[in-house]
């Protein structure tokens, strides 16, 4: 088999797509949780919208999207404990269901665009691993200790 072949099939794989989702998840939640965790509060607070929410709320959503950030690809990639994938990305989901909503409420449809296709993006990777491509736990392996045999 040639070797472009090769490389172009596994543009089709659900793992490829996934990996590249769960990328830019991360990419995505790092940077906006980093934002809402560490930012000028003056910034996080200056929304002129109709609910205002106190500067802990924030900060704590921030610390849930920078954990979120690192869900979905830690333990996949370590393949320790990957069944925490599809957990961490189901809590994005509830996450952007709550941003979604608000977004609606203040913004209306064009700012409720973004947290509804992370939502989706993060539901496809909850789906994807469990049911596409799963990955398994990583095998330890186990040292026998040689113990002299009782005669």
């Amino acid at each position: 088999m040639r070797a472009i072949t090769r490389i172009a099939g596994s543009f089709t794989t659900a793992t490829f797509w996934l990996w590249t989702v769960q990328l830019l998840l991360a990419a995505l939640y790092l940077f906006a949780g980093g934002f809402k965790a560490f930012g000028p509060a003056e910034m996080l607070q200056q929304g002129g919208g109709a609910v205002q929410f106190p500067l802990a709320f924030i900060r704590s959503i921030g610390y849930c999207e920078l954990a979120g950030a690192l869900g979905p690809i830690l333990p996949t990639l370590l393949r320790i404990q990957p069944r925490l994938t599809p957990l961490a990305a189901s809590g994005l989901v509830i996450i952007m269901i709550g941003a979604t909503t608000l977004m609606l409420i203040e913004g209306g449809v064009p700012m409720a665009i973004m947290p509804f296709v992370a939502g989706v993006l993060a539901a496809f990777v909850a789906y994807g691993r469990t049911q596409l491509a799963p990955v398994a736990p990583r095998q330890v392996a186990r040292v026998q200790t040689l113990e002299p045999q009782a005669a």
